[in-house]
Order: C-alpha cells, then sequence, then structure tokens
C-alpha cells in the first residue's frame, strides 16, 4: 500500500481505512494503535521512548515486536515495512 515519507502507520492506517483505533489522535496517551512489527523489520526501527514503554504496558496482546503505530514514522529505510495489528485493544481512555 501507497505509505507517504514522514506519515506514521497510524496515519497511513486511517487513510487506507484499516480498523486501528487511535483513541488519542497519536499523543501517546493510550495504546489503541498497537501494532506487531515483523521481526525481520522490528531491529530497523528507531528504539522505543519511554513514553511509548509505558503506554505498550497497557496493551493487549503485548509481543516482543509490539510498538504503537503512532511512533513509527515511516522514512525511506521503512520501504516494505510489514506490521500486523493484535487480536484486540485495550482503550483505558473510554468512559
Amino acid at each position: 500500500m501507497d505509505a507517504p515519507l514522514g506519515l506514521s502507520v497510524l496515519e497511513i492506517a486511517h487513510k487506507h481505512d484499516i480498523d486501528i483505533e487511535g483513541a488519542c489522535e497519536g499523543s501517546l496517551a493510550c495504546s489503541t494503535c498497537h501494532v506487531i512489527v515483523d521481526p525481520s523489520w522490528f531491529r530497523r526501527l528507531a528504539k522505543p521512548t519511554e513514553d511509548e514503554e509505558d503506554m505498550l504496558d497497557l496493551a493487549f496482546g503485548l509481543e516482543e515486536t509490539s510498538r504503537l503505530g503512532c511512533q513509527i514514522v515511516m522514512t525511506e529505510a521503512l520501504d516494505g515495512l510489514v506490521v500486523r495489528l493484535p487480536a484486540g485493544t485495550r482503550n483505558m481512555l473510554a468512559g
């Protein structure tokens, strides 16, 4: 799929009508844009920040290669990136 440089995985998913919530709209306040990165790509990503790791601790179905889609920004080096969605999400913002 088309993944313009500079957009996050979350933004790209929304652009292509992929069902990923992103409840906090990319402000690092939830884990609803949790994605699982293909292991062959995981080491190519910048390390997650402490804030991202804190949010990932709340994610449903956490795996070793879990990341937040809002924090993965497309670059030329990530052309061909493969991610998948977990079986569910946990929205702590929903009241």
